[in-house]
Protein backbone atom coordinates (compact mmCIF):
# COMPACT_ATOMS: atom_id res chain seq x y z
CA UNK A 1 0.00 0.00 0.00
CA UNK A 2 2.75 2.32 0.87
CA UNK A 3 4.40 1.65 -2.59
CA UNK A 4 0.57 2.18 -4.38
CA UNK A 5 0.33 5.34 -2.60
CA UNK A 6 4.27 7.05 -3.77
CA UNK A 7 3.52 6.12 -7.29
CA UNK A 8 0.10 7.65 -7.13
CA UNK A 9 1.58 10.74 -5.72
CA UNK A 10 3.97 10.99 -9.16
CA UNK A 11 0.89 10.10 -11.39
CA UNK A 12 1.31 13.85 -13.27
CA UNK A 13 4.81 12.12 -14.08
CA UNK A 14 3.45 8.67 -14.97
CA UNK A 15 0.80 10.56 -17.55
CA UNK A 16 3.73 13.40 -18.78
CA UNK A 17 5.72 9.99 -19.66
CA UNK A 18 3.14 8.15 -21.20
CA UNK A 19 2.25 11.18 -23.14
CA UNK A 20 5.15 11.62 -24.08
CA UNK A 21 6.01 7.97 -25.79
CA UNK A 22 2.37 7.79 -27.48
CA UNK A 23 3.17 11.55 -28.96
CA UNK A 24 6.56 10.22 -30.13
CA UNK A 25 6.05 6.49 -31.35
CA UNK A 26 4.98 7.79 -34.86
CA UNK A 27 6.82 10.94 -34.86
CA UNK A 28 8.19 12.88 -37.98
CA UNK A 29 5.55 9.77 -39.87
CA UNK A 30 3.34 11.82 -42.76
CA UNK A 31 -0.06 10.59 -40.57
CA UNK A 32 1.26 10.31 -37.17
CA UNK A 33 -0.88 8.82 -34.83
CA UNK A 34 -3.41 7.21 -37.23
CA UNK A 35 -0.59 4.50 -37.47
CA UNK A 36 -2.39 2.97 -34.07
CA UNK A 37 -5.66 2.39 -36.21
CA UNK A 38 -3.91 1.61 -39.49
CA UNK A 39 -1.41 -1.08 -38.43
CA UNK A 40 -4.00 -3.06 -37.06
CA UNK A 41 -6.11 -2.86 -40.25
CA UNK A 42 -3.42 -3.44 -42.69
CA UNK A 43 -2.83 -6.61 -40.66
CA UNK A 44 -6.07 -8.01 -41.16
CA UNK A 45 -6.04 -7.30 -44.83
CA UNK A 46 -2.78 -9.48 -44.85
CA UNK A 47 -4.91 -12.62 -42.47
CA UNK A 48 -7.68 -12.14 -44.64
CA UNK A 49 -5.76 -12.81 -47.84
CA UNK A 50 -3.30 -15.11 -46.56
CA UNK A 51 -5.84 -17.30 -44.77
CA UNK A 52 -8.94 -16.98 -46.69
CA UNK A 53 -7.16 -17.96 -49.93
CA UNK A 54 -3.78 -19.48 -49.59
CA UNK A 55 -3.61 -20.93 -46.25
CA UNK A 56 -6.71 -22.40 -45.63
CA UNK A 57 -8.36 -24.18 -43.01
CA UNK A 58 -10.86 -25.73 -40.73
CA UNK A 59 -11.46 -23.00 -38.55
CA UNK A 60 -14.68 -20.71 -39.86
CA UNK A 61 -13.23 -17.14 -40.38
CA UNK A 62 -9.32 -17.90 -39.74
CA UNK A 63 -8.57 -14.34 -40.34
CA UNK A 64 -10.76 -12.88 -37.18
CA UNK A 65 -9.82 -16.03 -34.86
CA UNK A 66 -6.15 -14.79 -35.14
CA UNK A 67 -6.89 -11.56 -35.37
CA UNK A 68 -8.78 -10.85 -31.71
CA UNK A 69 -5.67 -12.74 -30.27
CA UNK A 70 -3.08 -11.19 -32.02
CA UNK A 71 -4.09 -7.82 -30.32
CA UNK A 72 -3.65 -8.56 -26.89
CA UNK A 73 -0.73 -10.72 -27.80
CA UNK A 74 0.96 -7.46 -29.01
CA UNK A 75 0.21 -5.83 -25.17
CA UNK A 76 2.53 -8.75 -23.71
CA UNK A 77 5.37 -8.90 -26.65
CA UNK A 78 5.84 -4.95 -26.19
CA UNK A 79 6.09 -5.32 -22.07
CA UNK A 80 8.94 -8.03 -22.48
CA UNK A 81 11.14 -6.88 -25.77
CA UNK A 82 10.61 -3.11 -25.58
CA UNK A 83 9.66 -2.80 -21.54
CA UNK A 84 13.24 -4.22 -20.70
CA UNK A 85 14.82 -1.16 -21.94
CA UNK A 86 12.55 1.40 -20.26
CA UNK A 87 15.28 1.62 -17.17
CA UNK A 88 18.75 1.88 -19.64
CA UNK A 89 16.85 4.00 -21.58
CA UNK A 90 16.92 6.85 -19.34
CA UNK A 91 20.21 6.56 -17.44
CA UNK A 92 20.01 10.65 -17.13
CA UNK A 93 16.49 10.19 -15.03
CA UNK A 94 17.49 7.27 -12.84
CA UNK A 95 20.74 8.80 -11.57
CA UNK A 96 19.82 12.47 -11.10
CA UNK A 97 16.65 12.40 -10.03
CA UNK A 98 14.31 10.87 -7.31
CA UNK A 99 11.44 9.03 -7.93
CA UNK A 100 9.73 5.63 -7.50
CA UNK A 101 11.86 3.37 -10.14
CA UNK A 102 8.87 1.64 -10.87
CA UNK A 103 7.08 4.67 -12.70
CA UNK A 104 9.53 3.89 -15.82
CA UNK A 105 8.15 0.17 -16.20
CA UNK A 106 4.89 1.19 -15.51
CA UNK A 107 4.30 4.47 -17.83
CA UNK A 108 6.32 2.03 -20.37
CA UNK A 109 3.59 -0.72 -19.91
CA UNK A 110 -0.08 2.30 -19.62
CA UNK A 111 1.13 3.07 -22.59
CA UNK A 112 1.38 0.22 -24.93
CA UNK A 113 -1.75 -0.60 -22.69
CA UNK A 114 -3.29 2.33 -24.53
CA UNK A 115 -2.03 1.32 -27.64
CA UNK A 116 -4.00 -2.29 -27.24
CA UNK A 117 -7.25 -0.70 -26.02
CA UNK A 118 -7.75 1.90 -30.28
CA UNK A 119 -6.28 -1.33 -31.34
CA UNK A 120 -9.42 -2.89 -30.15
CA UNK A 121 -11.46 -0.20 -31.71
CA UNK A 122 -10.59 -1.50 -34.43
CA UNK A 123 -11.17 -4.90 -33.71
CA UNK A 124 -14.55 -3.76 -32.51
CA UNK A 125 -15.49 -1.98 -35.82
CA UNK A 126 -14.20 -4.71 -38.29
CA UNK A 127 -16.74 -7.76 -36.09
CA UNK A 128 -19.34 -5.61 -36.70
CA UNK A 129 -18.90 -3.64 -39.73
CA UNK A 130 -18.15 -7.72 -41.40
CA UNK A 131 -21.67 -8.91 -39.90
CA UNK A 132 -19.87 -10.99 -37.55
CA UNK A 133 -21.47 -9.62 -34.67
CA UNK A 134 -20.66 -9.04 -30.92
CA UNK A 135 -22.24 -10.68 -27.58
CA UNK A 136 -22.37 -7.27 -25.11
CA UNK A 137 -23.28 -9.78 -22.50
CA UNK A 138 -19.89 -11.46 -23.26
CA UNK A 139 -17.88 -7.73 -23.14
CA UNK A 140 -19.09 -6.77 -19.98
CA UNK A 141 -16.24 -9.52 -18.74
CA UNK A 142 -13.50 -7.59 -21.23
CA UNK A 143 -12.87 -5.17 -18.58
CA UNK A 144 -11.77 -7.97 -16.22
CA UNK A 145 -9.68 -9.33 -18.56
CA UNK A 146 -7.77 -6.29 -19.91
CA UNK A 147 -6.66 -5.32 -16.62
CA UNK A 148 -5.78 -8.82 -15.74
CA UNK A 149 -3.46 -8.76 -18.79
CA UNK A 150 -1.78 -5.04 -17.97
CA UNK A 151 -0.71 -6.60 -14.46
CA UNK A 152 0.95 -9.30 -15.94
CA UNK A 153 2.62 -6.97 -18.83
CA UNK A 154 3.83 -4.57 -15.54
CA UNK A 155 5.14 -7.95 -13.68
CA UNK A 156 6.92 -8.65 -17.08
CA UNK A 157 8.25 -5.21 -17.55
CA UNK A 158 9.41 -4.90 -14.26
CA UNK A 159 11.37 -8.35 -14.23
CA UNK A 160 12.97 -7.59 -17.63
CA UNK A 161 13.69 -4.02 -17.15
CA UNK A 162 15.52 -4.73 -13.76
CA UNK A 163 17.18 -7.85 -15.31
CA UNK A 164 18.51 -5.88 -18.35
CA UNK A 165 20.45 -3.50 -16.40
CA UNK A 166 23.31 -6.14 -15.20
CA UNK A 167 22.87 -8.26 -18.21
CA UNK A 168 22.50 -5.96 -21.25
CA UNK A 169 22.15 -9.03 -22.96
CA UNK A 170 18.97 -10.41 -22.12
CA UNK A 171 17.20 -7.56 -24.41
CA UNK A 172 18.15 -9.25 -27.61
CA UNK A 173 17.50 -12.60 -25.92
CA UNK A 174 14.02 -11.59 -25.16
CA UNK A 175 13.58 -11.22 -28.60
CA UNK A 176 13.65 -14.96 -28.97
CA UNK A 177 11.90 -15.75 -26.17
CA UNK A 178 8.65 -13.83 -27.17
CA UNK A 179 8.51 -15.52 -30.57
CA UNK A 180 9.08 -18.74 -28.72
CA UNK A 181 6.53 -17.46 -26.56
CA UNK A 182 3.69 -16.48 -29.41
CA UNK A 183 4.27 -20.02 -30.29
CA UNK A 184 3.77 -21.60 -27.37
CA UNK A 185 0.63 -19.84 -26.62
CA UNK A 186 -2.66 -20.29 -28.81
CA UNK A 187 -2.85 -17.77 -31.48
CA UNK A 188 -2.17 -19.40 -34.30
CA UNK A 189 -4.01 -22.76 -33.35
CA UNK A 190 -6.88 -23.21 -30.86
CA UNK A 191 -6.14 -25.00 -27.44
CA UNK A 192 -8.24 -28.13 -28.81
CA UNK A 193 -5.37 -29.08 -30.93
CA UNK A 194 -2.38 -29.34 -28.49
CA UNK A 195 -2.04 -33.26 -27.57
CA UNK A 196 -3.38 -34.51 -24.48
CA UNK A 197 0.14 -35.69 -23.37
CA UNK A 198 1.03 -31.80 -23.56
CA UNK A 199 -2.06 -30.09 -22.13
CA UNK A 200 -0.03 -29.99 -18.41
CA UNK A 201 2.49 -27.90 -19.29
CA UNK A 202 0.73 -26.23 -21.80
CA UNK A 203 -1.55 -24.90 -19.21
CA UNK A 204 1.13 -23.61 -17.69
CA UNK A 205 1.58 -20.93 -19.90
CA UNK A 206 0.31 -17.60 -18.56
CA UNK A 207 -0.98 -16.08 -21.52
CA UNK A 208 -3.15 -19.40 -22.14
CA UNK A 209 -6.52 -18.79 -20.23
CA UNK A 210 -5.88 -14.64 -21.22
CA UNK A 211 -6.02 -15.27 -24.83
CA UNK A 212 -8.85 -18.07 -24.62
CA UNK A 213 -10.35 -15.45 -22.56
CA UNK A 214 -10.64 -12.98 -25.35
CA UNK A 215 -11.27 -15.51 -27.78
CA UNK A 216 -14.34 -16.53 -26.04
CA UNK A 217 -15.70 -12.97 -25.71
CA UNK A 218 -15.07 -11.75 -29.13
CA UNK A 219 -15.03 -14.40 -31.57
CA UNK A 220 -17.26 -17.31 -29.98
CA UNK A 221 -19.57 -14.32 -28.62
CA UNK A 222 -19.74 -16.36 -24.80
CA UNK A 223 -19.22 -15.70 -21.36
CA UNK A 224 -15.79 -16.91 -20.33
CA UNK A 225 -15.34 -19.85 -18.28
CA UNK A 226 -15.09 -19.03 -14.61
CA UNK A 227 -12.19 -21.14 -14.33
CA UNK A 228 -10.52 -19.45 -17.43
CA UNK A 229 -10.86 -15.84 -15.55
CA UNK A 230 -9.59 -17.27 -12.39
CA UNK A 231 -6.18 -18.74 -13.70
CA UNK A 232 -5.42 -15.62 -15.40
CA UNK A 233 -5.91 -13.71 -12.36
CA UNK A 234 -4.29 -16.10 -10.44
CA UNK A 235 -1.63 -16.24 -12.82
CA UNK A 236 -1.50 -12.24 -13.94
CA UNK A 237 -0.84 -11.47 -9.79
CA UNK A 238 1.80 -14.27 -9.49
CA UNK A 239 3.98 -12.62 -12.32
CA UNK A 240 3.46 -9.13 -10.82
CA UNK A 241 4.79 -10.19 -7.08
CA UNK A 242 7.63 -11.85 -8.72
CA UNK A 243 8.54 -8.81 -11.03
CA UNK A 244 8.31 -6.23 -8.26
CA UNK A 245 10.12 -8.17 -6.17
CA UNK A 246 12.88 -8.79 -8.70
CA UNK A 247 12.89 -5.51 -9.24
CA UNK A 248 13.15 -4.07 -5.65
CA UNK A 249 15.53 -6.11 -4.81
CA UNK A 250 17.94 -5.23 -8.02
CA UNK A 251 17.05 -1.75 -8.05
CA UNK A 252 19.50 -0.40 -5.24
CA UNK A 253 22.34 -1.06 -7.68
CA UNK A 254 20.63 0.88 -11.02
CA UNK A 255 22.83 4.00 -10.44
CA UNK A 256 26.12 1.91 -10.19
CA UNK A 257 25.20 -0.57 -13.40
CA UNK A 258 24.27 2.88 -15.67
Amino acid sequence: MTKLAELYSYREMIYSLVRRDLRGRYKGSVLGFLWTFLNPLLQLVVYTMVFSMIMRNNIEKYYLFLFVALVPWGLMNSAMVNGSTCIVGAPDMVKKIYFPREVLPLSNTLSNFVNMFLCFLVVFAVLILTGFGLNFQALLYMPVVMVTEFIMALGIALLTSAVTVYMRDVAYILSIVAMAWQFLTPILYSSDMVPVELLPIFRMNPMTPVIEAYREILYYKAVPDLTTLISAAIFGIIVLAVGELVFSKLQKGFCEEL
